[in-house]
């Protein structure tokens, strides 16, 4: 089965999906890493945060040509973004060409609390993230379910709201798993 997994940034998408990859017998796949790598090789960023401030045209060439790598793979869980926010508003992380090829059985997506997102966001020293409000996050999470059922819409694909809230990490994870199973 092909699974997407996304959330917005700092909702602990990543947490969740080391604890799957340990008991699940699916590879998860980092859509973002393959994009990051090609931009990386052809000089476009030097890191991961200049990605989304690319001009749109090479990001959906980055986009179209990692999701190629990944329409070979069976039985796979591809961590991935549903929307990414960029300057000129939310750029579309699944776009049809990509839905197309990779024909997901599921969307996963995961949800926080905003005030969560907020504090998580403000203590990861790892990233350079721009600033957004706990409003901005909440319409971010709702962009991405809108977008999730669309994306189901010409999939088919089920799609599973999984909320991972502050100190419910064990229960994220065992919802996910019940729902691979």
């Amino acid at each position: 089965m092909r699974v997407i997994a996304a959330g917005v940034p700092g909702v602990g998408k990543t947490s969740i999906l080391n604890e799957v990859s340990e008991r699940a017998n699916y590879p998860i796949v980092n859509y973002g890493t393959l994009m990051f790598e090609m931009a990386i090789e052809e000089g476009l960023v030097q890191h991961r945060d200049e990605m989304r401030k690319l001009p749109i045209h090479v990001q959906r060439d980055l986009q179209k040509r990692a999701a190629e790598k990944l329409f070979r793979m069976k039985d796979v869980i591809v961590d991935t973004h549903l929307t990414i926010k960029t300057p000129s508003g939310y750029f579309p992380g699944l776009p049809i060409w990509v839905l197309e090829n990779m024909k997901p059985e599921m969307i996963v997506v995961i949800e926080a609390n905003p005030e969560e997102i907020f504090q998580r966001r403000a203590r990861d020293e790892t990233r350079e993230r721009d600033f957004e409000s706990i409003e901005e996050i909440e319409e971010h999470l709702k962009v991405n379910r809108y977008t999730a059922f669309a994306c189901s819409v010409y999939t088919g694909a089920t799609v599973l709201i999984l909320q991972n809230n502050e100190g419910e990490l064990q229960k994220a994870v065992e919802r996910f798993m019940e729902a691979l199973k």
